[in-house]
């Protein structure tokens, strides 16, 4: 920009949308959407958007034609958090060139409020995600990933039907740090091991189109379950229960995000119905105290008809079999076991959607809002007379949905 020129607050808007989507790797990362529903009057707190799930449908054999509902699942998200940042500034650097003022001024607001925003998302993978691969030493301690854990996820999210064209592996900086040594000398091509090697990071492979670090990775803590649990009564479908599964009363806690598995209950293909012949892992979805006999899991447990193992397949099956009376819940990682919460995932497994925020015909100077890539954002200026200053405030009006918790995957590493 030539000079300086007198900053509008619609430039400015438009520089503090694009920094915020291009500022946080997590957001750059997962499909964000913009729901222009909300564009004429805004939206406020507790609105909703209802997002359509993919169909399921089973394959009959010869030539006898079997109709199938298309029974269309949705899932709800919900607009349930505005964030702002606010800052006081003088006439002087609205005077700046955008550049200027981006550097100095709108790029630390936007990074603190992304950042924030971001923190939220990853938070939500406590209860998001129900797949866990680990590596564990001689005493079933996590230690750190090695590349069969990486592959191993990359097969977890091809059995769940997850998309093979955007995969991508978020990882905090300790555990970004440690894959990079780990792996330095099996790595091909040679330019991705220079790009790695010079930027201490990793870059793509093993399946994944990127590695990225991320400082918003967090640290889950197991439950203290150490028995019961075992499940009571038999032939349990959870997709008609709310979600629940009943069990004997259990000894200790589970916590939000925790992964359990029922004995004699196994993964099926999401695509071809087959037994994996491996056990389903279902996360926990809330907390769970001490003597409880009511266990909130997913994904819902779905059998073949009848629900015994060599049914026939099923809409939207998720196990070979359903759990009998008596079936043994266990805890997929140690009790009471803090790990990072590294995650595999499919782009489309997360979605963060934002809305447009009312805009104020009143009481203050200048306002603008628009929206870029998805995200939508609105600023706000206001005069303050006690200290003759102009005041800007940005906010985001969001919500987020781990739309598809079996396209990802958590790699645990050690603390």
């Amino acid at each position: 920009m030539p000079g300086n020129t007198y900053l509008t607050i619609d430039m400015i808007t438009a520089e503090a949308v694009m920094l915020f989507k291009n500022s946080n790797m997590f957001i750059m990362n997962m499909d964000t959407q913009y729901d222009d529903q909300f564009a004429r009057d805004g939206a406020k707190i507790g609105d909703t958007l209802r997002i359509r799930l993919p169909s399921d449908f089973v394959v009959t054999d010869g030539p006898a034609m079997q109709l199938q509902d298309n029974t269309q699942q949705y899932t709800t998200l919900t607009v349930s958090s505005q964030k702002n940042v606010a800052t006081p500034y003088t006439t002087a650097e609205r005077t700046m060139s955008i550049d200027s003022y981006s550097e100095i001024v709108m790029a630390p607001m936007v990074s603190a409020l992304c950042g924030k925003v971001a923190s939220t998302i990853m938070r939500g993978s406590e209860g998001g995600v129900c797949n866990l691969i680990s590596n564990v030493d001689g005493a079933s301690n996590i230690i750190s990933p090695t590349m069969d854990q990486f592959t191993g996820a990359n097969a977890i999210l091809d059995d769940q039907g997850a998309s093979m064209l955007d995969r991508r592996c978020v990882q905090d900086p300790t555990s970004d740090s440690r894959t990079v040594s780990s792996l330095a000398g099996l790595l091909n091509p040679a330019t991705d091991i220079s790009a790695q090697f010079r930027s201490g990071m990793m870059k793509s492979g093993l399946g994944f189109d990127r590695f990225f670090r991320d400082q918003t990775v967090i640290k889950h803590t197991t439950g203290t379950f150490s028995a019961g649990g075992t499940v009571n009564g038999g032939d349990q479908t959870t997709a008609t229960s709310g979600g629940n599964i009943t069990v004997n009363a259990i000894t200790g806690t589970l916590k939000k995000g925790d992964i359990v598995t029922f004995a004699g209950v196994n993964a099926v293909n999401r695509i071809t119905k087959e037994s994996l012949g491996t056990l389903r892992q279902f996360v926990i979805t809330a907390d769970v105290a001490t003597a409880a006999v009511s266990i909130p899991i997913y994904p819902a447990m779905i059998g073949p008809v009848g629900g015994v193992a060599g049914g026939a397949d099923q809409q939207y099956q998720t196990v070979d079999a359903l759990a009998i009376n008596g079936a043994a819940m266990v805890l997929v990682t140690p009790a009471s076991s803090v790990y990072r919460k590294s995650l595999a995932y499919t782009q489309k497994a997360v979605t963060m959607a934002s809305a447009d925020l009312v805009m104020p015909k009143k009481a203050v100077e200048e306002a603008a809002r628009t929206s870029f890539d998805g995200v939508s954002m609105r600023m706000l200026t206001d005069y303050l007379p006690l200290s003759d200053q102009l005041a800007t405030r940005l906010d985001v009006l969001f919500g987020f949905r781990y739309i598809r918790p079996e396209w990802l995957c958590v790699i645990a590493d050690r603390v």
